[in-house]
């Protein structure tokens, strides 16, 4: 008499084993996506405020350089909503060891300007910040999600 086959269920990509589920690309892009748009929309339109959570001067050049980042920022968030849906290739695993690296600079460069007294304890928010955001973009690079 033949034993019974165990039932075996198809589990959507997004989900482990156990039916938790995993961080993928698109979920990534999305939490990129909402990060960079309200950063970019804080540095256009009220860059002051980071400046002095920041404890750094507000000045007129740091304001020009706060808005000219925000569009940055905000062309980000674009190009990640945009690609949200890609399929691993290449290009997606260059565009998250980029991200990867980039953000892991602009943390220890915070790290950095608050040891050298030129910022205070509140850029420590967007060290970590930053520093988790690069660290999930290299899990999902190895990941391969």
């Amino acid at each position: 008499m033949d034993r019974p086959k165990a039932i075996v269920h198809d589990l959507p990509a997004n989900l482990d084993q156990r039916g938790h589920p995993t961080m993928t690309f698109q979920i990534m892009a999305y939490v990129t996506t909402v990060a960079a748009c309200l950063l970019g929309l804080r540095f256009i339109f009220a860059g002051g405020g980071v400046l002095k959570e920041w404890g750094v001067d507000v000045t007129a050049g740091g304001l020009m350089l706060f808005r000219r980042l925000g569009v940055i920022y905000l062309g980000l968030a674009l190009m990640f909503f945009l690609g949200r849906n890609a399929s691993p290739s290449d290009f997606r695993s260059a565009v998250c060891l980029v991200m990867a690296g980039a953000v892991a600079v602009l943390a220890a460069l915070g790290l950095f300007e608050y040891l050298a007294r030129r910022a205070g304890v509140g850029i420590f928010r967007s060290v970590v910040g930053e520093a988790v955001l690069s660290v999930a973009f290299v899990w999902l690079w190895w990941a391969g999600g």
